[in-house]
């Protein structure tokens, strides 16, 4: 089994999934305290699932946030600044650079349905070609992104799974629900939950009571 360096981005938690503040508004305490908790557990639940996989070396998350650096790296993964500071696929072409690996995989932050088997098997099929991709559950979005001897050439954000195939990526298809449902929206968070959340996120929520809906 080939094993991958995958390199997960992670904003200042302020800035993270702002379409998720309307869920933690009325919360007490700190204004923004509470998002910033959801955030760090979706990336925590995330990073967790992703260094439980087999077919994983080692997880190297790009963030200048104090907070995400301090949770992903008590979980085991690594941590780099983003130093390129010009958005998302810069600082994931410059995590993949910093892997110094062959194998690299790039991972979105907000999966936490995320399955160890299901990363696992996605990797497994990334063989069949230089890059490859993931859709997100829309078909539109891409949640893993991966490249084998050459350059990852990112271009997440929206419409990236049409840029990615333009782009030379297959696109690679399975069961693989927990993978596509990334989390930007309270309905993605209500699908998520209907697979089944990791623990960070499943215990955040079960504080929240029916925030979510």
């Amino acid at each position: 089994m080939r094993r991958w360096s995958v390199v997960v981005p992670a904003k200042q938690l302020s800035l993270a999934k702002t379409r998720l503040r309307p869920l933690t508004a009325g919360t007490a305490g700190r204004p923004g305290a509470a998002h910033d908790r959801l955030v760090l557990a979706l990336l925590g639940d995330t990073v967790a699932a992703a260094l439980s996989s087999p077919a994983v070396a080692g997880v190297l998350v790009v963030t200048d946030d104090p907070a995400a650096a301090a949770e992903v790296r008590a979980l085991g993964a690594r941590t780099v600044p983003d130093e390129p500071d010009a958005g998302l696929n810069p600082a994931l072409a410059h995590g993949a650079r910093a892997t110094g690996a062959a194998a690299v995989a790039a991972l979105s932050s907000d999966l936490p349905a995320l399955r160890p088997e299901e990363l696992t098997a996605a990797l497994a099929a990334a063989e069949v070609a230089a890059r490859c991709f993931v859709a997100d559950a829309q078909g539109t979005g891409t949640t893993l992104l991966t490249a084998v001897g050459t350059d990852l050439s990112p271009a997440f954000g929206p419409g990236s799974a049409r840029r990615h195939a333009v782009g030379g990526a297959v696109r690679l298809d399975g069961h693989w629900p927990g993978l596509a449902r990334d989390v930007d929206t309270a309905g993605d968070l209500r699908a998520a939950l209907a697979l089944g959340v990791g623990p960070r996120t499943a215990a955040l929520l079960g504080a929240a009571g029916d925030a979510v809906g």
